[in-house]
């Protein structure tokens, strides 16, 4: 394992295409639910416990050896948003692309092979973690630190946050990005044994209704 391999998974800066989205932040905005600090670490704090979690099961579940079009299928039956798919997928293509320059993989070759237009995110970036030799509490780590940092980073841009005070806010979440990714890795090593069904599935209703509306908007700075 290589920690040096991890912080350049998790660097903001890797072409993976994470820089297009908000995380739903963006309809959060405009629906006024989410106003300045406070309630950004509300809304990420929500999305951490219900999709972050779900995705970092995933990832690690990956890492794990569980096969990818069985995670795939557990991932879309864990996203009712057809946009929110559509989202997962475009990343999860553009994360494979950038990984397989940079990690080359033949079971990342197989999964571009398998899932030409891209697989959900979540199930790449484990994929990626095992081709960069990482363990799955490495990969759960990153998607819970994802499903936190997008919004908090989109969120300086929408409403000029001062960037301290956004940082502030994923500095007080750290402790609970810790819980869900032991949580993540315990989910996956159930599923290993049990099948993908074991996973968790928390559910973010307004998550989805907001990328519904988004992607319907004519106007807008981020994909979703």
């Amino acid at each position: 394992m290589s920690r040096a391999a991890l912080l350049v998974l998790a660097d903001g800066r890797f072409p993976a295409g994470g820089h297009a989205h908000s995380g739903g932040a963006e309809a959060a905005v405009k629906a006024g639910r989410v106003t300045g600090a406070a309630s950004l670490e509300t809304f990420c704090r929500g999305r951490l416990h219900t999709a972050g979690l779900v995705a970092a099961s995933l990832a690690a579940a990956a890492v794990l050896g569980a096969d990818p079009a069985e995670l795939d299928a557990a991932a879309d039956a864990r996203t009712p948003s057809p946009a929110l798919r559509v989202a997962a997928r475009k990343l999860g293509r553009q994360l494979t692309r950038a990984a397989r320059a940079t990690w080359p993989s033949g079971e990342l070759d197989a999964l571009a092979r398998r899932f030409p237009k891209g697989a959900h995110q979540p199930v790449v970036l484990g994929l990626v973690a095992r081709a960069a030799a990482l363990e799955p509490v490495d990969a759960a780590h990153c998607a819970a630190y994802e499903s936190v940092s997008g919004p908090a980073s989109a969120t300086v841009r929408l409403l000029s946050l001062d960037p301290f005070d956004a940082t502030g806010v994923l500095a007080r979440l750290a402790p609970d990005v810790d819980r869900v990714a032991d949580q993540a890795v315990e989910a996956a090593r159930r599923a290993i044994d049990e099948g993908v069904d074991a996973l968790p599935a928390g559910s973010a209703p307004l998550l989805e209704i907001g990328a519904e509306a988004h992607a319907a908007w004519a106007v807008r700075l981020f994909a979703s």
